[in-house]
């Protein structure tokens, strides 16, 4: 679990990690963070800068940077990708229209020199809406399965709902999309699939 890892990493009680949250206007990130950080979600305003909060975990203290999504925000987010320990991306799966320019935006994140390597969790958001893509579909059209450099998990969850979301970070239960033999395919994941890959980005990250 995380707190072996703690223990591997510093053998101090909690250790500090770093995490981006990023994703277009309207997709729902702010209201998957307030999810993580066991907050109300009944109000949310769109985020204008940034929101940092920190989510406490089996002895880990996660600084989460939530960055506005507008257009006339975007261009900033490069700034705020140093010393990232985890990229979290999040989009709406009822937004079709946009999947091309979420898309477009992802790519060029990944392709950021601060951001090599850096393990990618894209949340699938908004699987509560009848006209929500599946997360196979969705990491077959952002072309997850070309990223080499670096792991990348796809989870399907409603942030405003609550499904799928936990406030240990990253454990999603509808079901994720993963690289397999025969392309991608879609299963149930549980809380401890969730910890276990967030423990082992952690631990290849911090060697």
């Amino acid at each position: 679990g995380l707190l072996s890892v703690i223990q591997k990493l510093k053998g101090s009680p909690e250790q500090e990690l770093r995490i981006v949250l990023l994703g277009l206007d309207n997709a729902g990130k702010t209201t998957l963070l307030k999810r993580l950080a066991s907050e109300e979600v009944s109000t949310i305003t769109p985020t204008q800068g940034f929101n940092i909060k920190s989510v406490h975990s089996h002895g880990l203290k996660l600084n989460v940077w939530d960055i506005g999504g507008q257009r006339s925000i975007r261009p900033y987010w490069k700034k705020y990708l140093g010393s990232t320990d985890l990229l979290i991306y999040v989009i709406d799966s009822a937004d079709q229209k946009r999947f091309e320019e979420t898309g477009q935006e992802l790519a060029e994140l990944t392709e950021d020199e601060s951001l090599t390597g850096v393990p990618l969790l894209v949340f699938a958001n908004k699987q509560d809406l009848v006209t929500a893509a599946p997360a196979a579909e969705i990491a077959e059209g952002l072309s997850l399965h070309t990223y080499r450099d670096r792991e990348w998990q796809i989870q399907a969850c409603s942030a405003l709902s609550g499904e799928g979301v936990q406030v240990e970070m990253g454990a999603c239960g509808l079901c994720r999309a993963r690289r397999g033999p025969k392309g991608l395919r879609s299963h149930p994941s549980s809380l401890q699939d969730g910890m276990n890959w967030i423990s082992s980005q952690i631990m290849s990250r911090k060697k």
